[in-house]
Parts: C-alpha cells; sequence; structure tokens
C-alpha cells in the first residue's frame, strides 16, 4: 500500500500552510492559484477549493471575480458590491468630466485584483448604462455622465 496521505483532513493542512503563509507576509495580497497549491500539495482542484472554502469561513480569504482568492486583513471592510458600481465610483472619486478619458482595462484590472476580461464585461455594463462611451481595440473610453448613485436605507 502507498504511503499516500489520507483525502480526509488533507485540505486542513492545505488551508494551515496558507495561513502560515499569510501571517508571515504581511504584505501578501492575492492567495496562491489553485493550480500552484495542487502542484505543491499533490492534490486535486477539489481538495484545494475545500482548503479555499475553508479559509473563507474563517475570514481570512475571499473570492473575487476571475477566479481568484484574496487575503482579507483583520478589521479590513471588503467591498462586495458588484465590480461595475466600484468602476463607476472611480468617475465621482476621482472627478472625472464629462468627456474625460476613463483608465484602460488592463490599469482597472490591476486596480480591482481582477483579470481583464472580467473587467471588460463591467466596462460594457456601464457603456450599456450610458455612463461611458467608446472603448474598442485601440480606443480610449470616456466619460459619457455621472452615474446615479442610489441611496439604500
Amino acid at each position: 500500500m502507498s504511503q499516500q496521505a489520507s483525502p480526509r483532513g488533507t485540505f486542513l493542512e492545505i488551508a494551515a500552510a496558507v495561513k502560515a503563509q499569510i501571517k508571515a507576509d504581511p504584505e501578501m495580497t492575492k492567495l496562491p492559484t489553485a493550480a500552484d497549491l495542487m502542484q505543491a500539495h499533490g492534490v486535486s482542484r477539489g481538495v484545494v477549493l475545500r482548503a479555499f472554502g475553508a479559509l473563507q469561513r474563517e475570514g481570512i480569504a475571499e473570492p473575487v471575480p476571475g477566479g481568484r482568492w484574496r487575503v482579507v486583513r483583520a478589521g479590513e471592510r471588503t467591498d462586495s458590491r458588484p465590480l461595475e458600481d466600484r468602476i463607476a465610483d472611480i468617475i465621482t472619486d476621482e472627478d472625472l468630466p464629462v468627456g474625460a478619458a476613463f483608465p484602460s482595462a488592463s490599469v482597472l484590472a490591476e486596480r480591482f485584483g481582477v483579470s481583464r476580461p472580467t473587467v471588460t464585461k463591467a466596462l460594457d455594463k456601464l457603456e450599456s448604462a450610458g455612463v461611458l462611451a467608446g472603448g474598442g481595440q485601440g480606443r480610449v473610453r470616456t466619460v459619457r455622465t455621472l452615474p446615479i448613485r442610489e441611496e439604500r436605507s
């Protein structure tokens, strides 16, 4: 019989190893990819996803659009609004006037820690809503109108 580890509890060992990485590196913002953990620990994707789930239940990590996971530090407030809402906030937060150039999908992907296709989908929604104009390959998106903020009670 092989000396292979039992799958029961393996995900907890992986979660503990990732927690140790987070504790050792206070600058760490993203968890290792599932593929990296699968290779490092010799386990299946399902086991790694269970480890991510354990970290999420402990409040240490959360998923972000694009399939990645990010580190949640103690006392840190997370913004769980849709990405297009957070991107639209750039217009008001940076006082961008109508007609101003809007940051590129690559810049926004880096800023929000998501993939470029995920940002592109959010930008397409803002274009459909009439908040942004233009876009497309080689064209700069511009602010068409200021976003309407819904008041919540």
